[in-house]
């Protein structure tokens, strides 16, 4: 059926087994399978099909991490000579994975482009469908005091090589694209040093702090700060929320009485390219909050030197040795 001769399922069916990983119950009807074994042997058998063209529908929404990333190694591998139709409401994967994205609804084509602008706009329209259309941002009515003229993090290192991850940090985007019920304003969004002077640049393996400045515009009980850092695909690299640190301790805000978060962590170190912070100040709790502003790409820094040898960053390293382990004849 799948165009492949007795002799070549034959030939690959051993192969087919072991990427499924199913155990014994490769020998069991498959009308007694799990949904999560039933995408596996599909997945399997479609892995080992010599196609042009593989389409893909939420078949990785199912399964454990381990088997997930086999399938992605797989279907990167497969697109240096082949074509995925990738269907998933994943909108990580989809990122990762995809060089175009369509947004269907209810088989309408509502926006296509880079995957990174689709997926955003479905994620403002799935919050919009959950809590409605997002408010127009307003202006604090507070003028805020003026900042601490930002500061070169790289005159305090000695270390000048073209190994050292050199960051350059740009301007917090005021207009930057954004959705949310508008209860809290984002004022403000700033990367600064432990003293909390904003930075220009950085070095990658130093500590930072991410200031993120709201205003609410109401009264607000329970607010969350949130963010995420994404690479130029929008793949997220890492994030966090206040949520977890007040959850016993919620904090109530009366309109007008500003307020921020802060986010203490060191710098991993960055591959070049551009990255991007996403920040969001919501009310509630994780699961059921509402979400007042959330700003796409706040705040851009661009990565320009680096020592990065694997992976999407470089975490720094407390020590790296060498020791050679004599034997006891020796």
């Amino acid at each position: 059926m799948l165009g492949l001769t007795e002799q070549e399922i034959d030939a690959r069916y051993d192969e087919i087994v072991s990427f499924a990983e199913i155990g014994d119950f490769i020998d069991q009807p498959v009308k007694t399978y799990s949904s999560g074994m039933y995408v596996r042997l599909a997945f399997a058998v479609v892995a080992h099909v010599d196609a042009d063209i593989l389409i893909i529908d939420e078949a990785l929404a199912v399964g454990d991490a381990v088997f997930t990333q086999k399938c992605m190694r797989f279907l990167r591998r497969f697109q240096e000579h082949g074509t995925i139709l990738f269907v998933s409401h994943d909108v990580g994967a989809v990122i990762s994975l995809c060089s175009h994205a369509y947004w269907l609804d209810k088989g309408t084509l509502v926006q296509s482009g880079a995957p990174k602008d689709v997926c955003a706009a479905y994620l403002t329209a799935n919050y919009e469908s959950q809590q409605g259309v997002s408010a127009a941002p307003q202006k604090a009515q507070n003028p805020r005091m003026p900042s601490p003229p930002p500061r070169d993090m790289r005159l305090n290192f000695i270390n000048q090589t073209n190994l050292r991850n050199d960051i350059e940090v740009f301007k917090f985007k005021e207009d930057a694209e954004s959705f949310g019920k508008g209860g809290i304003e984002i004022t403000q969004v700033s990367l600064c040093d432990t003293e909390g002077n904003p930075l220009l640049w950085i070095v990658g393996g130093e500590t930072v702090v991410l200031h993120v400045h709201c205003m609410p515009h109401q009264e607000i009980f329970s607010p969350i700060v949130g963010f995420h850092i994404k690479d130029r695909l929008g793949q997220v690299l890492f994030g966090d929320n206040t949520y977890l640190s007040y959850m016993d301790s919620p904090l109530s805000l009366s309109y007008g009485i500003g307020f921020q978060a802060m986010f203490k962590f060191q710098m991993p170190i960055l591959e070049k390219g551009d990255y991007s912070i996403n920040v969001a100040v919501a009310e509630g709790n994780q699961q059921d909050h509402i979400q007042h502003h959330w700003i796409h790409e706040a705040l851009i820094f661009q990565s320009t030197t680096t020592s990065v040898s694997t992976g999407l960053v470089g975490i720094p390293m407390e020590s790296i040795q060498l020791k050679v382990e004599l034997s006891d004849q020796q």
